[in-house]
């Protein structure tokens, strides 16, 4: 399935493939390097974390790169009162008379316990396009679901503050 990522998600991207080639892995390797001249490497634990790092860091490094090769750029087109990318939306959860708020954001950078709701979440799939007032049932899956309120809509564009997923 194909990333659905933003300008600003493809920059953020392309600045830690940056920094995880230029930084991370000249420190990583470095690492070996030292904990290899410590001497027996079946029994030198410094060597085998350094190379599990270096690993890490050098998968992180293709994942995201693969990311942007097959990402689908996206843009917030919403009208101005429609729930739409970016955008601050406070919901109210009928069942548990609570309101939350929530932005809606992209896949790479959702993070539901920090407020960062994913475009391909059910919340977030149910809340597109809709209108402040409207009623909406968010499908959990086939036969479940729940229903929210939505109180406001903030258009808001500023993602400078989002991390990316990791993975």
């Amino acid at each position: 399935m194909r990333e659905k990522l933003t300008k600003s998600d493809i920059k953020k991207i392309e600045e830690e493939i940056e920094y995880r080639k230029l930084v991370i892995r000249k420190e990583a390797l470095e690492a070996v390097k030292e904990a290899r001249a410590h001497g027996d490497l079946s029994e030198n634990f410094e060597y085998h974390a350094a190379k599990k790092d270096k690993n890490k860091n050098e998968s992180r490094i293709r994942y995201l790169e693969r990311m942007l090769k097959t990402a689908e750029i996206i843009e917030d087109d919403s009208k101005e009162d429609e729930v739409g990318l970016n955008n601050t939306v406070t919901v109210y959860f009928e069942e548990d008379e609570v309101e939350e708020t929530y932005r809606i954001v992209t896949s790479v950078r959702g993070n539901s316990l920090g407020g960062l709701i994913s475009i391909e979440s059910p919340m977030g799939k149910a809340l597109i396009g809709k209108k402040a007032g409207e009623r909406v049932e968010v499908k959990v899956d086939q036969d479940n679901g729940y229903f929210v309120l939505i109180k406001s809509i903030k258009k808001t564009t500023d993602d400078s503050q989002d991390k990316l997923r990791s993975y």
